[in-house]
């Protein structure tokens, strides 16, 4: 019998709508949605700030340099990373100075490597809301700041991380499944690490590490040899590649190894990297920064914040191996990569001039958030049944129905305080974000770039400027050669034209405004002849003392003088010379000169002419006030 009215009609499919596909997947529309967010508010936070100290470096060089092989090769700082070079020297090329094209780059990266960590985070765990909660200390933590901040880490950081997931997800469809094409991506996803950042090479024990702990069951030697004996071909690949880079980075980098002063020096270092970033780091802080110049700060949380995280994270730690054998498991993977990188920032940064602050720098351990967000998921859902057949010996969990007695009976109780904990970690984190972008907004490089730009649009047709380095707090005297204004500047569009001899140059004081050159420095005694000072006649030398010594360095020499014609001079101090240009009448010439000693000498080759001077300087270029 044919039904009628209404209870006959087809149901609409609602499916396609976005109702229809939240209600399907309500963790996937959740997660989807938080990855928007935490892509909207960092690139909100890395457009309060600018280019800062390495990315000025980084800029310069791609600026001057061809792109060539020998220029994507070349190491900066002892790090290999031609790819980052690439896209430096392309963006420098293409927009100058400009910024907003690296918070874009930054941001898409996050974007193609959130998606990669969650769909990873939904292979590797159980269903359930929980899987929000690792995959909200991965888009959130403050951790990760700089990578999506500050180019010169992000253009390492972002890919090094990719590369992590990239890899440990290939694993993983590896050992559920067997299939090799597999190991061709966990190849070349290390490949693509280390194009970015020669860091990445710990991506190799990371995974051995991973399979070890989470793929493979039973005791730790036998699930070690068994992870070896088993799992042969990704170690063989993994293997190839890690020496082909090795002998390509090794043939080029100098040794950064280096060796602490001291015991004390170690155990502040530990307690810095440990007590201060990575714990806090995790459920939300520091809290409170400490400023670094025009880099990112770096962490300073208050001392009840440290005990806190301390007492949160080992609650959490004990709760979840109460719950579920393999969190242990998770946490001794954890705690093996925390190893590595300890051991290597100790052997790279300890015995150096910032030892003192190494364990505070987020930077450092920002690839320690994607490990530490994995485990803290298999911790809290644990290991997802693959589709496939598992292989002998793989890991699997027990059904949500076996539950521990005594989590059932406080399971009120129990979700009560995560939602308490949840709830103060998140704010925490809003906290320590704001922060952050309140320091990372504060740019002098900018001010100062801006300054010298408004100055240029209003300097005279022909304004030329001797060089000198930029402010230390724009870039450090340590990346020299480029501190220097000329380098600074290059990659400009109609930037200063910087020369080594002029009349009347110019120079850009410490805020970037535009004067005339006073030279400070050692100068010559008043002359002997009335009138002239010192008269240098044509075929002659004229031998003259400084009022102090001059190291043999890097000057400006000023000297002003009346001349009988056109000429050319040639001034020497100590072994060197230099050549300088001589207009009839009254005038002033300066120019770079290398070299010291005591005492200047003034030759003019022509026959017939007379230079008078009582004005040589050999010093420093500052500004006139």
């Amino acid at each position: 019998m044919a039904s009628t009215g209404s209870e006959g009609a087809a149901q609409p499919d609602e499916s396609g709508t976005i109702g229809g596909w939240v209600r399907a997947d309500p963790v996937r529309a959740i997660g989807v949605a938080m990855i928007v967010v935490s892509l909207l508010w960092r690139a909100q936070l890395a457009s309060r700030g600018h280019l800062a100290v390495d990315d000025w470096v980084l800029v310069s060089r791609a600026a001057e340099a061809d792109l060539t092989p020998g220029f994507l090769l070349t190491l900066y700082n002892n790090h290999f990373m031609p790819a980052a070079l690439l896209l430096t020297w392309v963006v420098t090329r293409v927009v100058g100075l400009a910024y907003w094209p690296y918070v874009l780059l930054m941001t898409a990266g996050q974007a193609v490597l959130a998606v990669a960590f969650f769909r990873l985070l939904r292979t590797l765990v159980r269903p359930g809301l929980a899987l929000l909660v690792p995959l909200a200390i991965f888009l959130f933590s403050p951790l990760t700041l700089e990578a999506g901040t500050w180019w010169a880490v992000g253009v390492n950081m972002v890919p090094m991380q990719l590369a992590m997931v990239l890899a440990v997800g290939a694993q993983l469809r590896y050992v559920r499944t067997g299939r090799r094409r597999h190991l061709v991506s966990l190849a070349l996803a290390v490949v693509l690490g280390l194009l970015f950042f020669e860091k990445a090479l710990l991506v190799v024990p990371l995974v051995f590490l991973f399979t070890a702990c989470l793929l493979v069951d039973g005791p730790p030697v036998r699930a070690v040899w068994d992870t070896v004996r088993r799992y042969w071909p990704s170690w063989a690949v993994l293997t190839a590649v890690s020496l082909g880079f090795a002998g390509l980075y090794l043939t080029r980098s100098e040794s950064s190894l280096r060796r602490p002063d001291s015991l004390n020096e170690v155990l502040s270092f530990l307690w810095q990297l440990l007590g201060s970033t990575v714990v806090p780091g995790l459920l939300g802080g520091p809290w409170q920064w400490m400023a670094a110049g025009d880099g990112a700060p770096v962490t300073a949380p208050p001392e009840l914040g440290r005990w806190l995280s301390w007492a949160v994270f080992l609650t959490l730690v004990v709760l979840t191996v109460r719950l579920r054998r393999t969190a242990g498991r998770a946490w001794v993977l954890l705690g093996a990569y925390l190893v590595l990188v300890v051991t290597l920032l100790g052997a790279t940064r300890l015995g150096s001039v910032y030892s003192a602050v190494a364990g505070s720098v987020p930077r450092y351990v920002s690839d320690v958030v994607v490990v530490a967000a994995l485990c803290i998921g298999v911790a809290l859902l644990g290991l997802a049944s693959p589709v496939s057949q598992p292989a002998a010996g793989t890991q699997t969990d027990p059904a949500d129905g076996e539950r521990p007695e005594w989590l059932t009976r406080y399971r009120e109780t129990a979700s009560t305080l995560l939602v308490v904990v949840l709830l103060a970690a998140g704010l925490g984190t809003a906290w320590s974000t704001a922060r952050y972008g309140d320091e990372w907004a504060v740019k002098r490089g900018l001010a100062y770039l801006e300054t010298a730009r408004t100055e240029l649009a209003a300097a005279p047709p022909g304004t030329v400027f001797l060089d000198r380095p930029v402010p230390e707090g724009v870039v450090p005297n340590l990346s020299a050669p480029y501190n220097r204004q000329s380098k600074f500047f290059q990659a400009l569009e109609d930037g200063p034209v910087f020369v080594t001899g002029a009349e009347e140059p110019a120079i850009f004081d410490d805020q970037g405004r535009i004067a005339p050159v006073r030279v400070d420095g050692p100068a010559v005694p008043p002359g002997p002849d009335e009138g002239c000072g010192y008269k240098i006649l044509g075929g002659q030398t004229v031998r003259i003392p400084l009022s102090a010594p001059r190291d043999d360095w890097f000057w400006v020499v000023r000297i002003g003088y009346l001349s009988s014609a056109d000429a050319t001079a040639v001034f020497r101090l100590g072994g060197s010379a230099r050549e300088f240009p001589v207009k009839k009448g009254l005038h002033q010439y300066h120019f770079e000169f290398t070299g010291g000693g005591d005492t200047v000498e003034l030759h003019v080759p022509r026959h017939g002419v007379t230079i008078c001077t009582n004005e040589v300087v050999v010093g420093t270029p500052v500004p006139q006030q």
